[in-house]
């Protein structure tokens, strides 16, 4: 997804610029042919791409320069200088890339960039890389199953074909809509600075190209893992000979008189998120059961729509057992300077057509509710197929499940932490996609742990939150 087209500054890099000014394992901004870009380099070598990151158009001349690769300073996305490739999510396009020509200070004869030069021109942009599958040390499954059309889902099969897979190759999504950029549903789409249009990940159009044969609405009912085949819930079956666990969490329902009322709502898919956006273009008051990050950005979100918001959570303070006290109080003070009423310490005992009573026998009007109370692993296929199971779905560091063939990632996936040396299950967006990518690979034969650090963000307001690493509680 990108922003608005960016302003072009510093140099007009197809005018020449002296090499000098370019610091060695550093960078600099400028433009060519109407789009901004950045000058690498790295000793001899010098590298032209674009400068924007293709996940939410973040600057990447802010970024980290990492071996030979750039890291956006946003979500953490990663870019191969070389050929621009995307080889990490979140972002899933390349960046554009053009080539480089050098000249030197006397002559001013052109040579490869390789070579002692004085300065450097960029030239044409070059066409999209396009990678080769290399064969894997194993055969090649004919067909592959993906169970789930989250972040995990999406990135796998993109991730698959993308590595030259040419099998069979197919999607069960039990959403209603194509795989969407969940983040946005609780950020922008709910706040209305982004448009609907900025919630797929994919055109309907992008999957029939590259023949992913996605069914959307497909509920699986079983798993036979030894006969190889999925059944969905309308007697469907499904072959394979690899398969992808990717189901994701489902919201915790809370068991309270009133939670079926129209106007109460949970939050997970972008259908949830367009029900809440209908109403909440009507909506007055709103009350969100729920302190977590998604009920925070769900408030925020409401408030700038300009809905009153009552937040209400069990705990005495926000975040305090992520976070620590001071940054759970800087959440606090954030919200309550937009005009958010925060009720913590308490739950609420029942919903009704006017309002929400809380266990204090405080009343809350509202004519909104959105329930943000935490959400648990969709493991009950894996534990019916007979899967090992460990509050999650248990993998090896090559995300393959305890039967040969089948593999998990997402939110569903227990995986070996080599930081930690125990295991982890993360519960955000890219740790997902990044487990559906090397889940991918490893489908493919190509044997590659994964390792990665786990990362997530938050945004409310005009305030970003960035986490790097997992505790499993405030140190």
């Amino acid at each position: 997804m990108s922003a608005e087209p960016a302003e072009l500054n510093g140099p007009d890099f197809t005018a020449g610029v002296e090499l000098s000014l370019i610091p060695d394992s550093g960078l600099l901004l400028g433009h060519a042919l109407g789009e901004p870009v950045l000058l690498i380099r790295q000793g001899d070598d010098v590298f032209a791409i674009g400068a924007i990151c293709t996940h939410y158009g973040a600057p990447l001349a802010d970024g980290l320069l990492v071996g030979d690769t750039v890291r956006c300073p946003w979500h953490h996305a990663c870019f191969k200088l070389r050929t621009g490739e995307a080889l990490r999510a979140p972002a899933l396009d390349p960046v554009s890339r053009w080539r480089v020509e050098a000249v030197r200070d006397a002559a001013r004869q052109f040579t490869p960039v390789d070579k002692p030069v004085g300065a450097v021109f960029v030239r044409e942009k070059l066409k999209p890389f396009e990678r080769q599958l290399q064969p894997p040390s194993t055969a090649l499954p004919q067909s592959v199953v993906i169970v789930g059309g989250g972040a995990a889902g999406n990135a796998a099969a993109e991730m698959l074909r993308y590595e030259g897979y040419p099998g069979r190759l197919t999607v069960l999504s039990a959403d209603k809509t194509i795989p969407c950029d969940r983040p946005n549903l609780s950020k922008g789409f709910l706040a209305g600075t982004a448009p609907g249009s900025s919630n797929p990940l994919r055109s309907p159009a992008f999957y029939e190209q590259h023949k992913i044969d996605l069914k959307l609405n497909a509920k699986v009912a079983a798993i036979d893992t030894a006969r190889r085949s999925v059944q969905l819930a309308d007697g469907t079956n499904y072959d394979y000979d690899a398969l992808l666990l990717a189901t994701g969490a489902d919201p915790v329902r809370l068991d309270l008189p009133g939670v079926d009322l129209p106007h109460v709502h949970y939050l997970r898919t972008q259908t949830n998120s367009e029900a809440i956006v209908a109403k909440a273009l009507t909506a007055k008051r709103a009350v969100v059961i729920g302190a977590s990050f998604i009920g925070l950005e769900v408030a925020a979100s409401l408030r700038t729509r300009g809905v009153d918001v009552d937040v209400v959570g069990t705990e005495p303070a926000l975040m305090v057992k992520v976070l620590g006290p001071e940054i759970g109080a800087f959440l606090r003070r954030l919200h309550e300077d937009h005009g958010v009423t925060f009720h913590l310490g308490t739950t609420a005992t029942a919903i009704d057509d006017q309002g929400v009573t809380l266990k204090s026998g405080v009343r809350l009007n509202a004519d909104l509710v959105v329930i943000g109370v935490g959400v648990r692993p969709a493991i009950s296929l894996a534990k019916e197929a007979g899967l090992a199971i460990d509050h999650g779905v248990t993998v090896d560091a090559y995300l393959e499940t305890s039967v040969p063939g089948v593999f998990a990632a997402g939110d569903i996936a227990r995986w070996p932490d080599r930081l930690t040396g125990g295991t982890a299950r993360v519960e955000h967006w890219v740790v997902a996609e990044r487990q559906g990518q090397t889940a991918a690979r490893n489908i493919l034969g190509m044997r590659e742990r994964f390792d990665d650090v786990p990362f997530f963000w938050t945004e409310q307001y005009d305030f970003s939150l960035a986490y790097v690493g997992h505790a499993e509680k405030w140190d």
